[in-house]
Order: structure tokens, then C-alpha cells, then sequence
């Protein structure tokens, strides 16, 4: 079967509300692949024009749970919903349970979470890029998972990142280019023991062939000179987070 694509927008009067659904018949979810995936989970959420822009142009969107109420809000409907629904609202779980969004639960005592379960279900259906948001927020602990749930794509061979208001974040061990605004705030920080070759291009302060340990800040608080920056490094892991205040 060929691969759902989300019209950007689509939408259809229901009971007075408009609803953006998938083209296809969402029962298909289990069995399509998707190339660009959104996982929309329950942290912190603020739909900015680049967060909604992405789920509109998502080939898959899936909850993770309460993220199901994210979407709700939105009048978004997700190809599906997957998690233990501990966090979902009664009134998001009927609402998709009327439009047919197909759901996939797990027990509560399980050995993944609800974002992972997620990101397993993309790739299984062949997604090659992966977007995670809503998984930024109070709980440290969740947010640090999620964040290093970037290691689990880069292991698999799929372009992942974080977005949320103020922060979009990258995992590489190679190179990636971003694009950015003069003045932007970038931040590299090291997560292996050791970052060498090192190098920074577009950025207000440039590094050539540097060696970070973990623990350095010398990368954090950099800024664009330009339209895009260009990190490259020849060994390690380093985090490559644009923010804004």
C-alpha cells in the first residue's frame, strides 16, 4: 500500500468544528509506511508556525498518549494513538475514537515509554525522518530520555530532532548543517567523553579541528553569522541545539 500524505491543510466541517484529517482511511496506519514522521507527545507544547508546519506536511503523525490531547486542541487528528493512556483526556479518547483513529495500547508496566513505543512504530513503517515534540518539559528526567532518544535514530540511520518553542535539537557524530537566522543562538555541547576535529563554520565564533571533553561549555551560546552553520567533528557525539530566549 502506498504511504498516507497529509494535505497541508485539509479540512472538513464536523459538527461545527473543523478537522484535519488523513486523506487515507486512518485503519491503513498499521499497514503503510511513512517516510516523515511526528510524534507529538504529552510535555510541554506550544504549536509554533514550525511545529505546525511540520505536522502538516508529515507523512505519519502519531501520539504518544496524552499527546493525543495536544492534537485534540489542534483539531488534528493522528494516524494513530499508542501508549497506556494514563495521560489522554476521556474527552480526546472519544473524540478519536469517533473519528476511527486507531489505538495501540500497552499495559502500564512496561520496559519502553510511550515515546519510544512511538518512534519504534515509525520505523517500522519505514520513516527516515522523525520529529519529537511535546517531549520537552518539568519532568528533567523524561526530557533527558527523549533527548537521548536521538541516539536510538542515529543508530538506526534516521534524521532526528526535537522541537519545541524556544529549542530545536540535534544529535550527530559526522556533520550536519542548520539553518538559522543572524544572531541565533547555537549551542554544541559534547555527550561522549571526548569530541575531536571539532570545527565551526558560520558561526560568530568559529572552531577549527578542536577537542572537547564532556563537561566543556566551550560550545554553548554560539551564534549564526549567517543564514546557515555547518558543525563537523571526526570522533564522538556532541548535541547541536539552536534556542531561542
Amino acid at each position: 500500500m502506498g504511504k498516507y500524505k497529509l494535505r497541508a491543510p485539509v479540512s472538513r466541517r464536523d459538527m461545527g468544528i473543523s478537522i484535519i484529517l488523513p486523506v487515507f482511511n486512518p485503519f491503513l496506519f498499521w499497514y503503510s509506511s511513512a517516510m516523515k514522521s511526528v510524534i507529538v507527545a504529552n510535555g510541554n507544547f506550544i504549536p509554533t508556525p514550525a511545529i505546525l508546519s511540520q505536522l502538516h506536511s508529515a507523512d505519519l503523525i502519531l501520539a504518544a498518549d496524552g499527546g493525543a490531547v495536544h492534537l485534540h486542541e489542534l483539531n488534528i487528528c493522528p494516524h494513530g494513538i499508542i501508549g497506556d493512556l494514563d495521560s489522554i483526556s476521556v474527552e480526546a479518547e472519544d473524540f478519536f475514537s469517533l473519528k476511527n483513529i486507531p489505538v495501540h495500547r500497552y499495559p502500564a508496566r512496561k520496559d519502553s515509554t510511550d515515546t519510544e513505543l512511538c518512534i519504534t512504530h515509525a520505523i517500522d513503517r519505514g520513516s527516515r525522518e522523525i520529529i519529537l515534540t511535546g517531549v520537552t518539559g518539568h519532568r528533567l528526567d523524561h526530557t533527558l530520555a527523549n533527548v537521548f532518544l536521538l541516539r536510538t535514530l542515529l543508530d538506526r540511520g534516521v534524521k532526528g530532532r526535537i522541537m519545541d518553542a524556544h529549542n530545536e535539537i540535534h544529535l550527530t557524530g559526522s556533520e550536519i548543517i542548520i539553518r538559522g537566522t543572524p544572531g541565533e543562538l547555537l549551542s554544541i555541547i559534547p555527550v561522549s567523553d571526548k569530541v575531536t576535529g571539532l570545527t565551526l563554520e558560520g558561526l560568530e565564533y568559529p572552531l577549527t579541528d578542536k577537542t572537547l571533553v564532556q563537561g566543556s561549555t566551550l560550545g554553548v551560546s554560539n551564534c549564526f553569522a549567517g543564514p546557515t552553520a555547518r558543525i563537523t567533528i571526526k570522533s564522538g557525539l556532541i548535541l547541536v541545539i539552536k534556542s531561542t530566549d
